[in-house]
């Protein structure tokens, strides 16, 4: 059984596969002393990627390959590549060739040192635009605040797992997952290795800005429950403002005899309100709609094909 795998779950990455393997190959074949495999999740891709991986597993006994029966999502397909480690440890890295499998010794380096999980920290950020970059930076510090679980700045799922890791991971079935921070819940010694990201190697990113957007609320919502936090303060802090404000009305009124202006006050007060209700519900809705799902217990995810390394 292979000592180290390497996890790559892909969608529509036809074109940068084969220089990924070359380059994730050439990295294996570096580290002789060390029995590795390179595990392949095609997840529902409707281009030729799955081919792909068959025709670099003819051509490569250390390669696996999964197909998943549909596309489930990164994070799902990410889960289903782990279940299938059946021992040693695990490097997770895209397809797209930013995260440079060149670093992948070194995190075999600090995990012979006694580290559980070794995650690459982005120094930069080659080939995104400067407003990619100001939402990501800013998604993980409101992270950082919000989560009671500390998930590190700039880090993506480009990272290595040892066993012990990958078991306690294996234990978290919820169907909601943010993997960033499920990798760092499960704790043990973690180890920060900061590089530069390099720019797509072909073809385009399947993360436009509304995904990333649902993306940032299944983080926030799967790891605080500050949301829930902030709509009590805030219908607090309006009742506060309103109990006032009526106070004031009523006693210009008996005071000084000013009549109360009708309908444009009333109209402000109302929409603000509704919309202050509107918005707290919205984020019950959020907790509900998880809860929901995970009261279902539906299987994670469905495998199609699953062939092993070939001996």
């Amino acid at each position: 059984m292979p000592e180290l795998t390497v996890v790559v779950p892909a969608y529509n990455e036809s074109e940068g596969l084969r220089e990924f393997h070359k380059r994730v190959s050439a990295v294996l074949d570096g580290m002789p002393d060390l029995d590795s495999a390179v595990l392949y999740i095609d997840d529902g891709s409707r281009d030729d990627t799955y081919a792909i991986m068959c025709e670099l597993r003819a051509s490569d006994p250390r390669v696996a390959t999964l197909r998943l029966a549909r596309n489930f999502g990164k994070e799902l397909a990410l889960t289903a590549g782990l279940d299938h480690i059946a021992s040693g440890a695990a490097v997770v890295i895209d397809a797209d060739l930013q995260d440079p499998p060149e670093l992948i010794p070194t995190f075999v380096q600090h995990w012979r040192e006694g580290y559980d999980v070794i995650y690459g920290t982005r120094a930069s950020r080659a080939g995104e635009t400067g407003f990619k970059k100001m939402t990501a930076s800013g998604f993980y510090r409101v992270m950082e605040k919000l989560s009671s679980t500390p998930i590190p700045r700039d880090t993506g799922d480009f990272r290595l797992l040892s066993r012990r890791a990958l078991d306690a991971l294996g234990q978290v079935r919820e169907r909601q997952r943010f993997m960033k921070g499920l990798f760092t819940w499960v704790g043990y010694k973690q180890l920060s290795v900061v590089y530069h990201r390099d720019p797509r190697y072909a073809g385009e990113t399947k993360w436009n800005y509304w995904k990333l957007w649902n993306f940032a609320i299944d983080g926030i919502t799967s790891f605080s429950g500050a949301p829930l936090k902030l709509a009590t303060y805030v219908g607090f802090a309006t009742s506060v403002i309103a109990f006032v404000f009526a106070i004031w009305v009523l006693g210009k009124a008996l005071v000084f005899g000013d009549p109360v202006r009708g309908y444009p006050s009333l109209m402000v007060v109302v929409l603000f309100l509704g919309g202050v209700q509107l918005m707290a519900l919205g984020v019950i809705g959020e907790y509900l709609g998880r809860l929901y799902v995970e009261a279902k217990q539906r299987p994670l995810y469905l495998v199609d094909e699953y062939h092993p390394p070939r001996d």
